[in-house]
């Protein structure tokens, strides 16, 4: 197992970096292009590989989405991966104006259509045939070649993770996962997937030994947020948190954000979270990586984003550097 960050800047990244994160990621929205991000990223750091977790994938064509990684892999050979993930029906209507009624049909072809770019050569007509994307592409000039740059979907629910386990080279977990619905859902829907197939997962991640009951709070903020939307409705049953939501949930309606920290039980913050002091964020990570909680092969430590300051988000990323060592 290794672990990674969501992109902190490029002073805390340097020290990331020498500490033994592997790998540095980011996401859309309305104020920041993941991809912007990415050239960030690539431009300030040395070995860790670096990608999209994620992207929305439709609010690009396919065409945009390999143009960008070519982009930066002529500064980044090797070390690039491209998250995707589908976005919320009402994101992709009212943001991005286009109609998404079938998200996964539409990711399986969408990859397939990226890949149709990046691996597409020198000289070849760059064709591709699916029921939402189609391409035909005679590119007058000598400047493809194939990429192998790995393709991952963000995957809650098992739909998509059998999308992932046909058409993609990985999945990445969600903040809220635990050993549960690994285990229940996840991997018996990776069951169709190939040899190599990659485990990626955020883990909401607050440490700080100064004020270890701040970090808590934050990170059970930042779940509660999590919970107010109903596409996760299997999960919070398979758990038996209901009453806790809806009490979440109508809070967060009401604009009541301190009902709706409060709401999350010390149950859910411990099941979900690892946070609090450093002593007790290393005595928690045993117990995932021991209960099988976290993905297989990377895991972000993803400090809260929700109502949280951009130098408290780079506090945690640095203070989660101690976890390493344990």
């Amino acid at each position: 197992m290794e672990f990674g960050l969501p992109w902190p800047g490029a002073e805390v990244a340097a020290e990331a970096e020498a500490a033994g994160i592997t790998a540095f990621c980011t996401g859309d929205f309305v104020d920041h292009d993941a991809y912007e991000v990415v050239a960030d990223m690539v431009a300030n750091s040395t070995r860790a590989n670096v990608g999209t977790a994620i992207a929305y994938a439709f609010s690009r064509s396919p065409y945009a989405h390999a143009a960008a990684m070519r982009t930066l892999h002529k500064q980044a050979p090797g070390r690039l991966f491209l998250g995707l993930g589908s976005g919320a029906y009402t994101i992709n209507r009212d943001w991005f104006g286009v109609e998404v009624d079938r998200p996964v049909a539409q990711m399986s072809d969408l990859a397939g259509a990226v890949r149709a770019w990046l691996h597409a050569e020198n000289g070849e007509r760059v064709t591709y045939e699916g029921p939402y994307y189609r391409i035909n592409a005679k590119v007058q000039a000598p400047i493809l070649g194939r990429l192998d740059i790995p393709v991952l979907f963000a995957g809650f629910n098992a739909g998509m993770v059998r999308a992932a386990a046909r058409h993609a080279d990985g999945v990445i977990g969600h903040g809220l996962f635990t050993a549960r619905w690994w285990d229940e859902v996840v991997r018996p829907a990776e069951a169709q997937s190939s040899e190599g197939f990659l485990e990626h997962g955020w883990l909401i991640t607050a440490v700080d030994d100064e004020d270890p009951d701040r970090a808590v709070r934050d990170a059970r903020r930042m779940v509660g947020f999590y919970l107010t939307v109903k596409t996760y409705d299997p999960f919070v049953e398979l758990h038996g948190w209901e009453k806790e939501v809806a009490a979440l949930r109508a809070a967060f309606a009401k604009g009541d954000i301190e009902a709706m920290t409060a709401a999350v039980s010390d149950e859910m913050v411990a099941t979900v979270t690892v946070c609090g002091t450093t002593e007790d964020a290393r005595k928690r990570l045993a117990e995932r990586r021991a209960e099988g909680s976290l993905a297989r092969d990377l895991v972000y430590f993803a400090p809260p984003a929700f109502l949280t300051s951009e130098r408290r988000r780079a506090t945690y990323a640095r203070n989660s550097l101690a976890l390493i060592e344990g």
